[in-house]
């Protein structure tokens, strides 16, 4: 049977492939052992040919692809540990960056992303979702590519110059929804949004591979500058998952899983997040879990994450926390209420009492069953422990197969260009905003009379020429308009108070 040495308690501690895809935690205070644990199970799943992805948010995970260094420390847990067949290795690593600086940039479209997604990204309202939506269709009925941010403010520019015939056929398009969308994006593009939206898009499949000795590669995002824009990092999460759930077939529960998330610093994926990303995430996580993907946390507090996420964790491992505050306190109390009880201990105390890589661990054995919580002493991981030198992790790069495939962008003829090129075709005739939509030349009138007498200067004034309009004429225009006016204004109330009556 395939499984993942973890650890000694009172009897050896094990995780099973079988059971790898039914999620995980690791949690505990900063400095007990979470990133060492999570190294042990990344390394065990490459080691059964599992690919896995990581968020590295400290630097530290990238120690994966060097062999580890003999010590004191790692002698004397070995020697505790009676491991007798340990031996030094890399894992096979492939550096991954949305900024494209320290690995192989991570992009995708707005087109691949979709309306829906984007508009959680955005925090878009219910109005602003339905501009967005007439925006990517009017994209669609005219052939034009939406690739990055300045193919989807084209766009948006396009749909706001042409508002009448547009909202003729879909609805009304409102200029603020417009001008609110755009500043989300200007928010976006500040927060380094911009560099996730391009081409060469990834494609997940390169996420799902082997090495030529059939061991699953390890995928490391390198997201210490990326966490600091938790709306982007959310969304880059919420993307990932949603395609991978869209995408896989169902497979139930395979003997090893076909992919494994670790996403390191998890509260700050769900701190101040929108409602609509949470409960998204919450619906991935419940169902991905049948496509043979595993999503393990990783956080401080259990109690970080929502209570409908940690009923779905099945593979758990709490390194020591300490309760120095009422939150604390309560912290150790929900985490000890969520083992399964261990007769031989008292599970609130010894969380408060665990040494620096040890762990009250809880896995599903077989029947799904989960074991009783075991205090454990954790194996160390095969590989480097901390950070990789600047040249360590440009010769990884180097050697990466898929590098030729992502390093260099493309900018297809897309949007922006194509709406460039049709304002520079009518740019001689036309000067107005909406330039971009070529209109007819109005039919020419006769020429009015050279010298007109006082006859026909009164009948000019009151039924007009040829040149200008008429009082009288003028004068009934506005009667209709002004009518119309009050009847618009009164049907612009009663959809807006349909559509976007309550608040977000």
């Amino acid at each position: 049977m395939s499984k993942i040495f973890l650890g000694k308690g009172e009897q050896d501690v094990h995780l099973l492939a079988k059971y790898g895809n039914r999620h995980g935690l690791i949690a505990g205070a900063t400095g007990t052992g979470k990133s060492v644990s999570l190294m042990v199970l990344a390394e065990g799943f490459s080691r059964l040919g599992v690919p896995v992805f990581l968020a590295d948010v400290k630097g530290d995970l990238a120690g994966l692809s060097q062999p580890s260094v003999a010590n004191e420390k790692l002698n004397a847990r070995l020697q505790r540990l009676a491991i007798g067949d340990y031996q030094s290795a890399a894992n096979p690593v492939v550096f991954w960056d949305i900024y494209g600086v320290n690995g192989h940039p991570v992009r995708t479209t707005v087109s691949e992303l979709g309306p829906n997604l984007l508009t959680r990204l955005l925090e878009l309202n219910d109005t602003q979702e339905g501009v967005l939506q007439v925006v990517f269709k009017v994209a669609d009925e005219n052939g034009m590519l939406l690739l990055d941010l300045d193919d989807l403010r084209a766009m948006l520019n396009f749909v706001a110059q042409n508002a009448k015939e547009i909202s003729a056929k879909y609805g009304l398009v409102a200029p603020a929804s417009v001008a609110a969308i755009q500043r989300a994006l200007l928010q976006l593009d500040n927060a380094g949004g911009a560099s996730f939206f391009g081409e060469p898009a990834l494609a997940l499949a390169d996420f799902m591979r082997q090495d030529l000795n059939g061991r699953g590669i390890i995928n490391v995002l390198a997201a210490e500058q990326l966490i600091l824009k938790p709306r982007v990092y959310s969304s880059f999460l919420l993307w990932m998952l949603s395609e991978l759930f869209e995408n896989l077939p169902e497979i139930g529960d395979p003997e090893v899983p076909k992919l494994v998330f670790f996403f390191d610093e998890a509260h700050l994926l769900f701190a101040d997040a929108p409602a609509s990303l949470k409960q998204r995430v919450e619906q991935v996580v419940r169902l991905i879990r049948s496509k043979g993907v595993g999503v393990y946390f990783i956080s401080q507090l259990p109690d970080d994450l929502p209570e409908v996420i940690l009923g779905q964790l099945g593979n758990r491992l709490q390194h020591a926390l300490r309760a120095f505050t009422p939150r604390d306190q309560k912290a150790v109390k929900t985490a000890a209420e969520t083992f399964p009880p261990n007769p031989h201990f008292k599970v609130a105390e010894v969380i408060t009492q665990l040494g620096v890589g040890e762990a009250l661990v809880s896995t599903l054995q077989e029947g799904g069953i989960p074991l009783p919580v075991e205090k454990t002493y954790m194996a160390p991981p095969r590989c480097r422990i901390g950070a990789i030198t600047a040249e360590e992790r440009s010769t990884i790069r180097a050697r990466s197969p898929i590098g030729g495939k992502y390093d260099t962008a493309v900018n297809r003829d897309s949007a922006y260009e194509r709406l460039q090129q049709r304002a520079a075709s009518v740019a001689p005739t036309s000067s107005g905003p909406a330039a971009a939509l070529p209109k007819a030349n109005p039919p020419e009138r006769d020429p009015a009379p050279a010298d007109p007498g006082w006859g026909d200067k009164i009948k000019g004034f009151l039924f007009g020429t040829a040149r200008r309009q008429g009082a009288l004429e003028a004068f009934a225009k506005s009667a209709v308009r002004n009518a119309g006016s009050r009847v618009s204004n009164q049907i612009l109330r009663g959809v807006l108070g349909g559509v976007s009556g309550r608040r977000r």
